[in-house]
């Protein structure tokens, strides 16, 4: 699977969330970083955001939904435990899309959730951390990409990766 990604939050109650988010989005190679209508301090961020993502990949700072704008065929997913959502195992991810998360302290807004070409639930019993929900869309999606081929049926007989597959170690830290 070819294409990009971006993640990002509407509002904010906890900007360490963020962060976090935000640096698992850049471990998970996302292509842009996002937020609407969040007060959001980059030296607060940071705090968390170990990899200085915003160093590495564009973060736009949207004021409200009127502001936002997504790249020409990048649907908005938003991500919300809501019923009647498509749960995360059963979606099929865009080529290109932009995935939308909550505040920790409440959900996606109803203009927003409308916005959204889809929206999604991870099937949990209760909304779990803002950083955990985006590592595990992000997780879902680098998984059903098929591109680590199929998991071995038998323990410890664990198939090789495709010739295309390398594994880089990470950046330095200074």
């Amino acid at each position: 699977m070819s294409g990009y990604f971006g993640i990002g939050v509407q509002g904010l109650s906890k900007p360490m969330n963020a962060g976090s988010l935000f640096r698992t989005a850049n471990a998970f190679d996302a292509s842009f970083v996002f937020t609407v209508g969040a007060e959001y301090r980059l030296a607060d961020g940071q705090r968390a955001d170990t990899s200085r993502t915003s160093r590495s990949l564009p973060h736009y700072d949207w004021a409200g939904l009127d502001d936002m704008v997504l790249p020409r065929g990048c649907p908005l997913i938003g991500v919300e435990l809501l019923e009647g959502a498509c749960e995360l195992p059963r979606f099929r991810h865009p080529m290109r899309a932009a995935y939308v998360l909550g505040p920790e302290r409440g959900n996606v807004s109803p203009d927003l959730l409308a916005r959204c070409h889809d929206i999604i639930q991870i099937p949990t019993r209760f909304c779990v951390n803002v950083a955990i929900a985006g590592a595990l869309v992000m997780y879902d999606r680098l998984i059903s990409t098929a591109r680590f081929g199929e998991r071995s049926q038998v323990l410890g007989a664990a198939k090789s990766l495709p010739a295309h597959q390398t594994w880089r170690a990470p950046p330095e830290r200074r």
